[in-house]
């Protein structure tokens, strides 16, 4: 079994060094491609406007000047096409990826685009805040757990088009539970400040808001457990296009008189 280990926290990061670790005691042969620097909340992004430089590092390891899409992208159509993995993980992110986080993650989207190659994919972070700069992360616990639910995925399909996303507390959690997404909302976030030239300059950022309930992955993550929240690729929103296709038949825009 050979996994491609990614992530968005960049070549060096320690997150990606346990996951790597946890991986290999799960029994695969990995396969790093990894950004050259911290691509966090870079979402789903694909570089198409330059062209990308990849540098091997080691003999299963290589570097990308691009995003985390573009890692993944890279790995399996390209540098590792002759050895294509049979699962894509990624992480272990230094902070978490809890509700609607998802549509900002890089993490989450390495995960995203392993996916779309048609490869069981799954995303990792720990929930450690940056702002507790002082305490570097611990990942000894998130290294277990990262392994066993490697272990869990290799149980049984995982289902085409699905990918796990997991989130796990810091320390020693309690347990692995399945969740849905949570809702997290970010408020007003954006600093306008004056450059030393007298523009305007502005910085995104911010505390976020989160609503809790039962058996959604904030909740979970915040009462100790590991979540894991299974994602798939169809954004369609199935009753929502009932009723469009509703609206439609008695509308003239279909045609009719």
């Amino acid at each position: 079994m050979r996994a491609l280990v990614s992530n968005d926290d960049g070549i060096h990061s320690p997150g990606i060094e346990a996951l790597e670790r946890a991986a290999k005691a799960a029994g695969f042969e990995t396969y790093v491609v990894a950004p050259d620097r911290e691509q966090s909340a870079t979402s789903h992004a694909l570089t198409l406007h330059r062209p990308l430089r990849v540098v091997k590092t080691a003999e299963r390891s290589w570097v990308v000047d691009g995003t985390p899409t573009d890692c993944v992208n890279l790995a399996i159509c390209s540098v590792l096409r002759d050895v294509r993995p049979d699962f894509v993980f990624s992480g272990i992110n230094q902070g978490p990826n809890l509700g609607d986080d998802v549509t900002y993650s890089g993490t989450v989207a390495a995960a995203f685009e392993g996916t779309l190659q048609g490869i069981p994919s799954i995303a990792f972070s720990l929930d450690y805040r940056r702002d507790q700069a002082d305490t570097p992360p611990d990942f000894t616990h998130a290294e277990a757990m990262a392994e066993e639910v490697i272990r869990l995925a290799l149980s049984r399909p995982m289902g085409a088009d699905i990918l796990w996303n997991v989130n796990i507390p810091a320390g020693r959690p309690a347990g692995i539970r399945a969740t849905r997404m949570g809702r997290r909302r970010y408020g007003e976030s954006v600093v306008e400040k004056i450059d030393p030239r007298g523009r305007p300059y502005y910085w995104i950022g911010g505390a976020h808001i989160d609503t809790h309930e039962d058996g959604s992955d904030l909740t979970t993550v915040a009462g100790g457990h590991v979540s894991v929240t299974p994602l798939h690729l169809d954004l369609t929103a199935y009753r929502a296009l009932e009723d469009l296709a509703d609206r439609l038949s008695g509308s003239h825009a279909n045609g009719a008189s």
